[in-house]
Parts: C-alpha cells; structure tokens; sequence
C-alpha cells in the first residue's frame, strides 16, 4: 500500500510542488513529517544492449521508518550509495515508485539539491529564478514578488557586502556589487558559497516548515561552508524550519544536529542517536 498526504491548518498561499500530490486536514501534531515502512525502487533507463526494454526493477530502501519533529534538525549520515538521496527524493515524491507511507503535517516542503550547478538553470537570470515559485503560487502583485525576492536575498546574504561575485575565466570583478547587479546575474557569474545561498532561498520562497537539504556543503571550502552552515542555523531558529540535513561528513551533522539517522544498503540503523547539541 503507498499512501502520500499532507496534514496541516491552513496557510498562505505558497508554491505547490509539481510532484507532490496532497490531502488538507485541520489536525496540529508534534511531528511534522511521519515515514512508516518505506520501500524504494528505481528502474534503470532503457539502453540499446537491452533491446530498448527497461532493465531489472531494483530495491533501494527496504522497510525505512522514522519521524521528524517540528523544530528539529534530524542529521541522516552513511556512504555514498547508501540511499539517503532516493529517500530524500521519496519523502518529497520525486521518486514515486515506492510503497509504504509518507505522512506531512506541513505544506509544499522544499530541498536544497546536492549540486547547485546542475539544479540551477544556467539560462535564467537570478530575478527570474527566485521569483517564478512566486509566480506560480500567486496570490502576489508583481511588486509584491519583486518586494520578496529582494527581501529573502538579504535574508540568505546575497547582501552588498557579501557578494564578491566571480565571472567565468575571469578573476573577480566586484566586491560590492548591488542588489540590483545581483539580480541581473545569471547562476554561473556567482561563487560555489553564493549559489549555495541562492539554492537556498529558492527553497525558501514560499515559506515551507520543512526543508530537506541534500549535502549543501560538501562542494565548498572550509571557510565558506562555515558560512553556510552558519546561515542554515540562523534561518533554521528565525523561520523555525524543521530541516533533515544529509551529509557524509559526522563533524558537519555532530555540530549541526539534536538526532541523528544512520543509513546502510538502504535500511536504517535500530534505533537513533540523540546528539543534544542545540
């Protein structure tokens, strides 16, 4: 049996995610995300050695269960391969070849994907990027939109005084660039820590309770991930998100996280581990 709902009051308008399909009900609960007995699958694409037939079906979670409190930052640690983004990508309904239960008592959650190169569109300006879930949405003026884009941009700190931005095969060309310089750039005329920040606030657009954010900084340079998970921590107390952080990295999640999951082959560690930093 696959069952995917959302349980919630209701809320603003806010982006509906394309893969995502839910039912709205009044109930408040102290968790904001229930997985019971979850099993993944993906099936190869087809190829000429097989005729133009898909390949073998092949099992990717095996019967995964867990909650995530409101407020929480759950750490889900193990080896690459391990299956903690096909989880991610379940929990969201990317991945719809699953059965078992998928419970959210929020609306519309976002991810931060591993790769901002590959997942943002190297064809769009910023503006354009930030402001299309908006959009979509609606239930906002084209000021409006306008308004939040800037406003969730000083929020992450794509700010004046934090925009040394970087120009393919050229050194740096400013370091106090301007909002509005900002907004006219496109994703590859930023920095790795500058489009982490813009994955970030795409995510962020519409307010979700719930972000998942798939390895945010294993691309990024010691100082810089600092930064990022400094941010992460800020926004996390400021818009009370309740976040799942997907790393392979223990010192990143021990410092980050109050609990932690273990994953391996696909199932997930007995039990979990209270890690009691925050």
């Amino acid at each position: 049996m696959t069952s995917f709902r959302t349980v919630s009051p209701p809320t603003i308008p806010l982006y509906i995610t394309r893969h995502s399909a839910y039912t709205i009900h009044m109930d408040t609960v102290a968790n904001i995300l229930e997985v019971k007995h979850l099993n993944a699958y993906q099936t190869s694409a087809a190829s000429e050695l097989s005729g133009g037939r898909k390949q073998n079906r092949r099992q990717i979670l095996f019967d995964v269960s867990f909650c995530l409190k409101e407020g929480e930052i759950l750490g889900l640690a193990g080896r690459s391969g391990s299956g903690k983004t096909t989880l991610a990508k379940t929990i969201l309904h990317i991945n719809k070849d699953y059965d078992g239960t998928i419970e959210h008592f929020s609306e519309r959650p976002q991810m931060i994907f591993q790769d901002p190169v590959s997942a943002l569109n190297p064809a769009r300006k910023i503006a354009w990027i930030l402001e299309e879930p908006l959009k979509i949405a609606g239930g906002l003026s084209k000021d409006e939109r306008k308004q939040r884009v800037r406003e969730m941009l000083a929020h992450v700190g794509l700010a004046a005084q934090d925009t040394a931005l970087v120009v393919q095969d050229a050194a740096l060309v400013a370091k106090d660039a301007t909002l509005e310089s900002i907004l006219t750039r496109y994703p590859g005329q930023l920095s790795g820590g500058q489009r982490q920040r813009l994955m970030i606030a795409a995510a962020l657009m519409n307010q979700p309770r719930l972000l998942i954010a798939d390895e945010p900084v294993s691309a990024l340079d010691a100082k810089v991930e600092e930064q990022i998970l400094e941010l992460l921590k800020s926004l996390h107390k400021q818009m009370g998100l309740s976040i799942i952080l997907i790393s392979h990295d223990m010192r990143v999640l021990k410092k980050m996280c109050t609990r932690l999951l273990i994953m391996d082959q696909g199932h997930l560690s007995d039990g979990d581990m209270e890690l009691g930093l925050l």
